[in-house]
């Protein structure tokens, strides 16, 4: 078994991280995960969180506003939405996240009401995870 992995980590902006990592904390929809090296192909959506990578050279996160996540054995590979080192992260830009959350759900369809709702619940839970 490989002691790491090649991790990506891109948005619509740039490219946030290319490092060798023995393990990946995902924020996935439908619930946190690990990818490891030698994990089990899988494809996950994420939902607002905090994505943790364990390297050689020590833990760096992230804040992530969707997007999905791409795993084989020897990479995870991960699209952001929107994904700002968490050292980075400001109230305004919380607050810039929260309101466009916020005006999502006003003007949610019926059909959508659901998925604006969790994830307005889920991007309030990320400005606490901060501390912003």
């Amino acid at each position: 078994m490989a002691d790491t992995m090649q991790f990506d980590l891109v948005s619509p902006e740039r490219s946030l991280a290319s490092l060798q990592a023995a393990s990946v904390q995902i924020p996935g929809a439908d619930g946190d995960m690990t990818a490891m090296p030698d994990h089990a192909p899988t494809i996950t959506t994420l939902r607002p969180g905090i994505l943790t990578v364990n390297g050689p050279d020590g833990e760096s996160s992230y804040a992530v506003t969707g997007g999905f996540a791409e795993i084989s054995a020897e990479r995870t590979s991960v699209l952001a939405e929107k994904a700002i080192p968490t050292a980075d992260v400001s109230a305004a830009d919380m607050d810039a996240l929260v309101a466009t959350a916020t005006d999502a759900v006003a003007n949610a369809t019926a059909d959508d009401k659901d998925a604006t709702t969790k994830a307005l619940a889920d991007m309030e839970a990320l400005r606490v995870a901060l501390g912003v």
